[in-house]
């Protein structure tokens, strides 16, 4: 029987990264580490945030959904991604497919405009320190997160709702590792002219919105630090965005060349690669760019330690 959007498919067919035989277990142990590294490094910035009072402030509140979002985002599509590389037949139904894809559209959105409102943090931090905790205050930073996630809710819905309206003949073979927008429209025997207007759309204004947003956001910053006298207050500005900009240009550099390309056969197979960099590489590296020479959170986790053993 047809499921409720008249397609013919009930299942999927992940090609997966490679479909080498001699490369299936490197890239799965390969993987599986980087996935336990991911989920214990976000982890322990969650806890970290949670248990410590002097970490309870914007930048951190920022810092804590963040770790969050990786989190839940890279759990997404890892697990299935592992079990693909040890099955012969890499199956996801129909249901499970659309499911993925619409916590995946979720999750990358809402880092998008998460990453965008810590642009705002250092801004308001580094150009107007004095106004930092009215500008900053708490109703603020939530109604910033609420904003982030309402986009990401209906930017998922945009794009899973539109793949819902398409029909699935015969062609069941995803040629990506997860259920990803640009594979699934080339599997339609119907037209996908409206869903790559909507593509074209919604991803544009996820990314143009925020990158336009972080680059006012540190034009002016940059213009502060440059009037700063002393060496080391430049420095030390300087050091405070470093990270953030490190983050930014991993995860919407790679965001963009995946989607703002056309879905032509060879544009999905650079950005199948390209995609490893904001799925994977991004979850895995924030707790290291956010924390490695963050003095707060050392001190945060010399305060948790000393009360376990205590």
């Amino acid at each position: 029987m047809a499921p409720t959007n008249s397609s013919f498919v009930t299942e999927f067919i992940l090609v997966g990264l490679t479909d080498l035989p001699d490369l299936q277990l490197p890239l799965f142990s390969l993987f599986l580490v980087m996935y336990m590294v991911t989920v214990l490094g976000n982890l322990c910035l969650v806890t970290l945030i949670g248990l410590n009072s002097h970490l309870h402030t914007p930048m951190y509140f920022f810092l804590f959904n963040l770790s969050f979002i990786d989190l839940c985002y890279s759990s997404v599509f890892t697990p299935k991604m592992l079990i693909n590389f040890t099955s012969k037949k890499n199956i996801i139904s129909y249901r499970g497919c659309m499911t993925q894809l619409y916590f995946f559209c979720f999750f990358a959105i809402s880092e998008c405009y998460v990453l965008t409102s810590m642009a705002y943090d250092c801004y308001v931090a580094i150009c107007n320190p004095l106004l930092y905790h009215v500008a900053m205050s708490p109703k603020v930073c939530s109604s910033l997160m609420l904003g982030s996630y309402l986009m990401a809710f209906s930017g998922a819905m945009a794009h899973t709702g539109g793949l819902l309206r398409l029909t699935f003949c015969d062609a069941n073979t995803i040629n990506h590792y997860f259920c990803d927008i640009l594979p699934l429209l080339q599997l339609s025997c119907t037209s996908t002219y409206v869903n790559e207007l909507v593509v074209f759309i919604v991803v544009g204004i996820d990314i143009i919105v925020p990158s336009v947003t972080i680059f006012v956001s540190y034009g002016f910053i940059l213009s502060s630090i440059l009037r700063i006298s002393s060496t080391e207050g430049r420095s030390k500005a300087f050091s405070t965005c470093s990270s953030h900009v490190v983050a930014l240009c991993l995860f919407f550099g790679s965001g963009a060349f995946v989607y703002l390309k056309s879905s032509s056969p060879k544009s999905v197979d650079e950005g199948k690669i390209s995609s490893v960099f904001y799925t994977n590489v991004v979850p895995l590296m924030n707790p290291f760019i956010y924390s490695l020479r963050n003095k707060d959170i050392k001190l945060g986790l010399r305060r948790t330690q000393s009360r376990r053993v205590f």
